[in-house]
C-alpha cells in the first residue's frame, strides 16, 4: 500500500469523527414534506467539520506533517475523505428521489408540498452546497491548518442563501417546473449546473489548498 493510500486509510479509519459518517443520514430528509430539505446537505457538511475539528483538537495536521509524505498529499487526503462522504450522502439522496419522483409524486403530502420537492433541481442544489463547503470552509482552512470557526460561518452564511436561492425559485414566473414532484426537463439545467459547479470548484479549491499549505511553516 503507497503513501497516498495510507493517508485515505488513516483519514477515513482514524481522524474522522463518527459524526462524519452518522451526519450521513441527514441524506433522509429528502424524505420530508413541508420542510426545507437541503438543510440535509448541511448537516452532512456539519458531520465533516467535526472530522476537521477532531483533527485540529489532536494535532493530526502537525502529527501527519511530519511523516514522510508530501505536504500536498496531506491536503490531497483531506478533500478524498471530504468528497466521499459528501458522494456517498449525495447518493442516498438521489435514491430516495428517484423513490419519490416513482411511486410518491401524486401522494399527499408532496403532491401538495410547497417547499422544495426531491427531484432533479434538488439533486443539483445539493450539489452547490457542497460546492460551497469544499471552497469556502476546506479551502479557507487551509490557510492556516487550524482556524475553524470563521470559515465555517461564512459556509453557514453561504449555505444559508443557496438553500433560499433554492427554495425562492420554483416562485418565480416561468420556473414553476423546478419544484414539479415529476421529472421535468427544466430540472437537468439545475442538475447539471450543479454538477459542473461541484467538480469546477472542488478542483479549483484543492489546487488553491495545495498552494497555501506549502507556504504554512509547520
Amino acid at each position: 500500500m503507497n503513501k497516498r493510500n495510507l493517508l485515505l486509510k488513516k483519514e477515513m479509519l482514524l481522524t474522522a469523527s463518527p459524526k462524519s459518517y452518522i451526519f450521513i443520514a441527514f441524506a433522509l430528509m429528502a424524505m420530508i414534506p413541508q420542510y426545507p430539505i437541503l438543510l440535509g446537505a448541511f448537516f452532512v457538511c456539519l458531520g465533516i467539520f467535526g472530522s476537521f475539528q477532531a483533527a485540529r483538537e489532536a494535532g493530526d495536521i502537525f502529527y501527519t506533517n511530519m511523516l514522510p509524505v508530501e505536504k500536498k498529499d496531506v491536503v490531497k487526503s483531506k478533500y478524498i475523505f471530504t468528497v466521499t462522504i459528501q458522494l456517498i450522502a449525495w447518493l442516498l439522496m438521489y435514491v430516495l428521489t428517484e423513490l419519490r419522483m416513482e411511486f410518491l409524486a401524486d401522494v399527499v403530502p408532496y403532491s401538495i408540498n410547497t417547499l422544495m420537492n426531491a427531484n432533479y433541481a434538488y439533486l443539483g442544489w445539493n450539489l452547490i452546497i457542497f460546492a460551497a463547503f469544499n471552497t469556502i470552509f476546506v479551502g479557507k482552512f487551509f490557510k492556516t491548518a487550524y482556524k475553524l470557526g470563521i470559515p465555517f460561518l461564512m459556509f453557514g452564511i453561504a449555505s444559508a442563501l443557496i438553500i433560499s436561492l433554492g427554495e425562492s425559485f420554483h416562485f418565480f414566473p416561468g420556473m414553476e417546473s423546478l419544484n414539479d414532484t415529476h421529472f421535468q426537463m427544466s430540472q437537468l439545467w439545475v442538475f447539471f449546473s450543479g454538477i459542473a459547479i461541484y467538480i469546477i470548484g472542488t478542483v479549483l479549491s484543492l489546487i488553491v489548498s495545495i498552494k497555501r499549505f506549502e507556504k504554512i511553516d509547520l
